[in-house]
């Protein structure tokens, strides 16, 4: 397989906001920083992503049953969780025009500027005042001491602003598995091995947001907590990278742009036995690759917490065997925007198309796989007419009714309408000419290829069929 090209993340960018992927939130009172709203081919391509994680991960699978819990928890959960005296970042500040930053993301992107991929520099040993200047201002060796920063955003509940009312936005999605994990054992009479997935929004107050829709303070998760017997931990835990990279690439990440990173003992997280990072290579600046996806095993921390803290017996007795244990966790864990963000970077591409003038224009194209395509097929006449726009616009409306999202497109050249396509990564287009009208046939081309095929009108829905298994 040929090596992949650099990242193209600038170009991505353009792109996004262009073509109605993202939004800067509140643009028009000036934005909120480092928030984002997703526009009609963002929605449906997260959509999309979240589809085929549920289909990989819980419908596929006799082990693995669903959940969505509150986005609101009691504060116990966090007292039990760890979150309110562990969650937290060293943030540092600039004394000489007091913008403030995380210490190890600074020393991170200078270590990444001055390492090489064989001789890699250790971001803990950069002394940021001697070495590292403010990103804001430039100036060096103005930095404070470190100080702890928790990133639990603060909300209150009823009609007084005070301690009685005090809860928090929960900043990951699996508490909520762990409150219900003896609901759902009861009600759905799993056992282990097996999980309990959930998507949702969690939030985080933190310090350094940015680089596009990589770190926000609002965001989506893709997680699931898969509950094993002591002992029998290290083997899943191997199991779920290799099941979890292997989702990516079947759905059109090239393998040379993963990696694996194993967090070092000393900088586990600490509920974590081992963590073991999926990166992608992103293309920041001073470090290609970063986490789009992290596998804990979190051992029995969270059953064992919340049993202390509540008073509940969160234990599991296996009656086959007569024995009674906490479960062990293996947590794989994925942010949606992240992996939003990993196929666009890796489906652009630029190459050529030929012109009506007999020569080549630049193309951009997406090549996302089908299952990912916002939209999947753009029915196309050849011209606005009388005969032809109607005819398209049934076509397009039947193509609907099997619960594709359908594009339908008359303006222009028919050139640059299927340049307008390859761009958002339709898969296909359908051009109803004047010739539809004698053979009842229709031209569907191939965006990748760019070959085009006959189609009988009455076979059309059959042939999308056999190309959108599984969308």
């Amino acid at each position: 397989m040929a090596k992949p090209a650099p990242s193209t993340l600038d170009q991505v960018v353009s792109l996004c906001k262009r073509r109605g992927f993202v939004y800067p939130c509140g643009e028009i009172y000036g934005g909120t920083r480092s928030a984002w709203d997703y526009g009609p081919l963002g929605v449906e391509l997260k959509e999309n992503i979240k589809r085929q994680w549920w289909r990989f991960m819980v419908t596929m699978r006799d082990n693995v049953v669903g959940l969505d819990s509150s986005v609101i928890l009691p504060t116990k959960t966090w007292e039990a969780s760890g979150h309110l005296s562990t969650f937290s970042d060293p943030l540092v500040e600039c004394t000489s025009c007091h913008k403030r930053f995380r210490e190890d993301h600074l020393q991170e992107e200078y270590a990444g500027k001055k390492g090489t991929p064989d001789n890699p520099m250790d971001p803990d040993s950069v002394d940021i005042n001697e070495s590292v200047a403010c990103p804001n201002c430039g100036n060096r060796g103005t930095w404070t001491a470190p100080r702890a920063f928790n990133m639990m955003l603060k909300t209150y509940l009823g009609v007084i602003e005070d301690e009685s009312g005090l809860h928090y936005l929960r900043p990951e999605t699996a508490q909520g598995i762990f409150l219900n994990f003896a609901n759902v054992v009861t009600s759905s009479r799993q056992k282990p091995p097996f999980g309990i997935a959930q998507m949702g929004k969690s939030f985080r107050n933190e310090i350094t947001p940015g680089n596009f829709i990589f770190r926000t303070r609002e965001f989506e998760q893709m997680e699931m907590e898969f509950f094993v017997k002591p002992g029998e931990d290290e083997e899943w835990f191997r199991y779920w990278i290799e099941q979890r990279t292997r989702w990516y690439t079947d759905l059109g990440i090239h393998p040379d742009n993963l990696r694996h990173y194993e967090h070092p003992q000393e900088k586990l997280s600490h509920y974590s036995k081992g963590t073991t990072d999926i990166e992608y290579r992103f293309g920041f600046s001073g470090r290609d690759f970063e986490e789009l996806e992290g596998i804990a095993n979190r051992t029995d921390f969270d059953l064992s917490q919340h049993s202390k803290f509540s008073g509940q017996d969160l234990s599991y007795f296996d009656q086959a065997n007569n024995e009674r244990y906490v479960p062990y966790v293996i947590e794989p864990a994925a942010g949606l925007t992240r992996s939003l963000m990993a196929f666009l970077i890796d489906a652009y591409t630029e190459d050529e198309a030929p012109n009506t003038k007999g020569g080549v224009d630049k193309r951009v194209v997406l090549k996302l796989d089908p299952r990912l395509a916002p939209v999947k097929a753009a029915v196309l006449p050849l011209s606005r007419n009388a005969d032809l726009s109607p005819k398209a616009k049934d076509l397009a409306q039947e193509l609907r009714s099997h619960g594709w999202n359908i594009d339908f497109d008359d303006s222009g050249a028919i050139g640059r309408r299927y340049r307008r396509q390859d761009e958002i990564g339709t898969p296909y287009c359908v051009t109803v000419d004047f010739d539809t009208l004698e053979d009842h046939a229709v031209t569907v081309r191939e965006r990748d290829s760019m070959s085009q095929e006959r189609v009988a009108l009455d076979q059309i829905s059959a042939y999308f069929a056999q190309r959108f298994v599984g969308c």
